[in-house]
């Protein structure tokens, strides 16, 4: 059930990726939100020092991707 929670956010992760490579900066940006959202749930129930280690991983994605989207934005 671990990996399935890693390979669930890194799908949806990529899913953010293909929305701002294909320009959809709104959508890319609502599925952030949602990805962030479960993250902070994850957090909060995790206190297993891998897990919150993979959880900063993802974090600091999420921050450089919404760094892109801004930029994406700025485009437009």
């Amino acid at each position: 059930m671990e990996n399935d929670k890693y390979a669930t956010l890194k799908a949806e992760v990529q899913e953010i990726i293909d929305l701002i490579a294909a320009k959809n900066a709104k959508e890319a940006n609502n599925k952030l939100v949602d990805v962030s959202e479960q993250l902070d749930d994850l957090l909060d129930t995790s206190d297993e020092d891998e897990d919150l280690v993979e959880i900063s991983k993802y974090q600091v994605l999420l921050n450089q991707l919404y760094q892109k989207i801004v930029a994406l934005n700025g485009q437009i």
